[in-house]
């Protein structure tokens, strides 16, 4: 009898776990707004703002509600990427690097409509612009031109809006690699697809940006340093030490200038900061301070009582000022530059005083059209100064003294 108990309670315990097994799958959302493509767009959204963190997080739950979401894995990619460019660790990137090419096999894997095939190629394109991997812009260009191939509803986009992002990413793959003519006919393309588009703004942005690069390389030969620095938002102390020695040969120019070849020789920096010991730029900075290129001395730091040369630091415009002015008089010997423009009454330039100790290196520079004010008049002399202008500058400065 309670054998046959037994056997009748396993047969109902087996008989419920297949109903449960056949009941149909696990209900995972919470609430209508708990669904794949919301935490997918906020994901995106999230790291568009730098918060890698709640952009993980968004794409995991959307995949934890469908397992087959192609966008989520694709949002997924980029996160890795992220990492990966952040990460000094040879290690940590490895295995942020293993999660990118999961997570682009699972997109590639899952995106059977045309929407997700476009967020693909778009993923694609950044993750190989932020891991730059051997051969990382022609994975881009590949990206692009099966991205550009696709007959995409734009409605469908809900992240990107508009198929004219691939041409914004490519953009900025170009740019990153180098590449500013691609770089700005790209970012024209953006400007061109729509008046008013998502990317618009951005694509106008890096228009402007790239066009000034690309003006100011026009008839000049560029090495790496130049290229490099051609692209940054704010130049260092550290960056103009270097586009000055490295671009403009400026030791040579300098020690032409000096007839006794001995005396040149026995020239050397006073001492070497403590904070450019390391520094990749050192012998340039060395070099400027061995000239005392005005604007770019060291400065006295009140915290270690010692005096450094800060190359980190930016370089503002009225300090760009300073620096091109003293290497003029340096090279052509007009020792009255340094007073041309005492004694003014009337500054023309409404943030630059008569009176201000940039005021005659401004005139100077901008009488030359060595550096150039503002539409609305402004000079902005506590503003950085970014790569594309200090090159500009640079290439007129070498015009003004004939030395091409």
């Amino acid at each position: 009898m309670r054998r046959k108990m037994l056997f009748v309670l396993c047969a109902l315990g087996a008989l419920l776990l297949a109903m449960a097994g056949c009941s149909g799958p696990q209900v995972r959302s919470t609430s209508p707004e708990d669904n794949p493509e919301h935490h997918y767009l906020t994901g995106m959204t999230a790291l568009e703002n730098g918060k890698i963190a709640v952009a993980q997080e968004k794409f995991e739950r959307a995949i934890y509600l469908d397992e087959r979401f192609a966008k989520a894995y694709a949002g997924l990619a980029i996160v890795s990427a992220e990492k990966v460019k952040v990460q000094p660790d040879a290690g940590f990137r490895q295995v942020e690097m293993e999660r990118v090419v999961e997570s682009l096999k699972k997109a590639e894997k899952y995106a059977d409509k045309p929407d997700e095939e476009f967020d693909l190629c778009v993923a694609r394109i950044r993750v190989a612009t932020l891991v730059r991997n051997k051969g990382w812009l022609e994975e881009a260009e590949d990206a692009f031109r099966a991205g550009e191939r696709l007959k995409v509803d734009e409605r469908t986009l809900t992240y990107y809006q508009g198929t004219e992002a691939l041409r914004y990413f490519m953009g900025v793959a170009c740019l990153e690699a180098l590449e500013f003519q691609k770089a700005r006919d790209r970012f024209a393309d953006v400007l061109n697809a729509k008046r008013e588009g998502k990317w618009h703004e951005k694509a106008d942005r890096g228009w402007k940006k790239t066009d000034r690069i690309v003006r100011a390389l026009a008839g000049i030969t560029v090495g790496d340093v130049g290229k490099k620095i051609a692209v940054k938002d704010a130049i260092s102390r550290g960056d103009l030490a270097a586009l000055l020695i490295d671009e403009m040969k400026l030791e040579k120019l300098f020690a032409g200038r000096i007839p006794v070849a001995s005396q040149v020789a026995k020239m050397k920096a006073e001492f070497t900061p403590a904070d450019v010991l390391n520094d990749p730029f050192r012998e340039e900075i060395l070099t400027m301070m061995k000239w005392k290129v005005r604007g770019l001395e060291p400065k006295f730091d009140e915290t270690t009582q010692a005096y450094l040369f800060k190359p980190a630091d930016s370089v503002k415009r009225g300090e760009m000022a300073f620096t091109l002015e003293d290497v003029l008089i340096k090279l052509t010997g007009d020792e009255k530059l340094a007073t041309a423009y005492f004694g003014q009454d009337k500054s023309p330039f409404p943030d630059v005083r008569a009176t201000s100790p940039f005021y005659n290196a401004v005139m100077n520079v901008t009488t030359r059209g060595i550096m150039e004010g503002e539409l609305s008049g402004e000079f902005r002399p506590d503003e950085p100064v970014d790569g594309a202008e200090a090159l500009l500058a640079i290439r007129v400065l070498k015009q003004r003294i004939n030395i091409y």
